[in-house]
């Protein structure tokens, strides 16, 4: 046996020699024309194709290649169990842990009965580049290897599965994100982006939200038909994209909504500020750098900038301005206040609806008000705002589930007077929350229903007493109305009888102008 390992290693030893010996002797590009034959030849009766995917292409400096970041989440997830060395990564806030192949490991895959061996590794150059964007100085790269005689179905079909889930792990295991614009003229310069964003943690969800559980139902069907509508959109030749329209007074849970939308579809959130947009071109730019599975809001849409009043006729405008001399000042000062943004109601239509809207897919679109009235009906037109849902004061039903959710409570003694005074005054969802969260621990779910009922009782006597106040203003105003409705008939007639005495005069004077006496 030794005298074996001797000869072995002696053998390994003259190959080493000549090895050194060659690569000394002939030039660097002959020994390339040598490996080039070499691998050529051995290609014949290598039994096996070997696929190799870098973490970086050659065209992009910066930006990982999405290939290796999708199969790097496929082995991540089907190889953890049967790597031996492993390397971890905390994600979503050390919520958990996501382990992947170690450098240098190998792990075998299967699929349609054929096995697959996929090697992590990386490169090491000779010399360590001084300054490094994106560290040279090592280059990862995955290399699959599989038998000749399964190229077509490997290259075909199961790199495409392995891509298709790669993306599916990284919808599931993403950490959302609540984005918000940057003013335009902070997009220039080292690391400036168009959007800045925190990790969306918004506990809302259609369980906990606050409305008629039909209305709900109904919103909650329209939601997951849309996402699950990708070959019908396509099919009747529609961006895949939805517009909602929440108005209703303050307080009625339309940001709630919003929050609930995003955690039942798990979309991030675009919260667009128009009044930080220089102009229609720049609204389109954020647009374009806006993801796919995501929900585009803009709050209070009517008070942003001047775009949604009712488009009216110039000349009516030129009059109405010649009227009302104060109006005109008022407008003058609301458009120095907007100087700053020129985005135009066209171009907010085109954001939404136009050609540039198609750039991505599975988008929602939500626009919120408190006065619906006030915005254009181009607007909030079936083809841009899809589905109108109104958020409206609380009922019975509507207390129900705040009853749920704050008190544990599903019944009571104390429901059926509530359920009267709900439906005698109008109060928001907000301020019956408020008035059913605990504030001490002395207080219990009886005490919280009757500080609701002292609540509600409250606002219906300030409704009627307002009531009554707004009868007496009205009446007030209508007899000073007619107070000066007749003092106007009054300053007509004395104007028109002091017309007549004028003409009398003129004539008695033309008369002794002209030296004739009449009787």
């Amino acid at each position: 046996m030794m005298g074996e390992m001797t000869h072995l290693g002696s053998l390994m030893a003259a190959v080493m020699f000549v090895w050194a010996i060659f690569r000394q002797l002939f030039p660097e590009e002959f020994q390339r024309d040598v490996r080039k034959y070499v691998n050529k030849v051995v290609s014949y009766v290598y039994p096996y194709v070997e696929i190799t995917f870098h973490e970086y292409q050659p065209d992009s400096w910066f930006e990982r290649s999405k290939a290796f970041v999708s199969i790097e989440r496929y082995l991540s997830t089907n190889s953890s169990n049967r790597a031996k060395r492993l390397k971890a990564n905390v994600v979503k806030d050390c919520e958990s842990v996501v382990l992947s192949m170690d450098d240098y490991e190998e792990v075998t895959d299967e699929f349609q009965g054929i096995k697959i061996w996929w090697t992590s590794s990386k490169s090491i150059p000779k010399q360590q580049a001084l300054f490094s964007y994106r560290g040279e100085e090592e280059k990862r790269y995955y290399r699959l290897t599989c038998k000749r005689e399964h190229r077509d179905i490997i290259t075909k079909v199961y790199l495409q599965y392995v891509l298709d889930e790669g993306k599916a792990i990284a919808v599931k295991t993403r950490q959302r994100k609540l984005y918000t614009n940057n003013k335009s003229e902070n997009w220039s310069g080292y690391r400036r982006t168009m959007w800045s964003h925190i990790i969306f943690e918004h506990p809302s969800t259609f369980d906990t939200l606050a409305m008629d559980p039909k209305k709900k139902k109904e919103i909650l069907d329209d939601l997951m038909m849309f996402s699950k509508s990708k070959d019908y959109y396509k099919k009747v030749g529609k961006s895949w994209k939805r517009g909602y329209l929440l108005y209703g007074p303050p307080g009625t849970g339309k940001s709630s909504m919003i929050a609930a939308m995003a955690n039942l579809l798990e979309y991030d959130i675009y919260d667009l500020e128009l009044t930080s947009v220089k102009d229609n071109t720049d609204l389109r730019k954020l647009l374009i750098d806006t993801s796919s599975k995501s929900i585009i809001v803009i709050e209070d849409i009517d008070c942003s900038l001047d775009l949604t009043g009712q488009r009216k006729e110039k000349k009516e405008e030129t009059k109405e301005e010649e009227k009302d001399p104060v109006r005109k000042k008022a407008e003058e000062e609301k458009g120095k206040k907007n100087k700053g943004s020129e985005v135009t109601l066209s171009g907010l239509l085109n954001f939404i609806d136009g050609l540039w809207s198609a750039c991505g897919s599975e988008r929602l679109i939500v626009f919120t008000t408190n006065f619906v009235e006030k915005l254009d009906p181009a607007l909030i037109r079936r083809g841009r705002m899809d589905k109108h849902i109104e958020l409206s004061y609380c009922c019975f039903e509507t207390f129900k589930v705040l009853a749920k959710n704050y008190l544990d409570l599903e019944s009571h003694e104390l429901f059926s007077t509530i359920s009267r005074l709900l439906e005698e005054t109008k109060m928001t969802p907000a301020d019956v929350a408020e008035n059913l969260m605990p504030k001490s621990f002395e207080e219990n779910a009886e005490s919280c229903l009757n500080k609701l009922i002292q609540s509600l009782e409250n606002a219906k006597e300030e409704a009627r007493l307002k009531a009554v106040e707004d009868a007496r203003i009205q009446a007030e105003e209508e007899a000073a109305k007619k107070i000066e409705q007749n003092d106007e008939k009054v300053q007509e007639s004395d104007a028109k009888l002091g017309d007549g005495e004028g003409k009398k005069a003129e004539q008695h004077t033309d008369v002794k102008e002209n030296g004739v006496i009449t009787a």
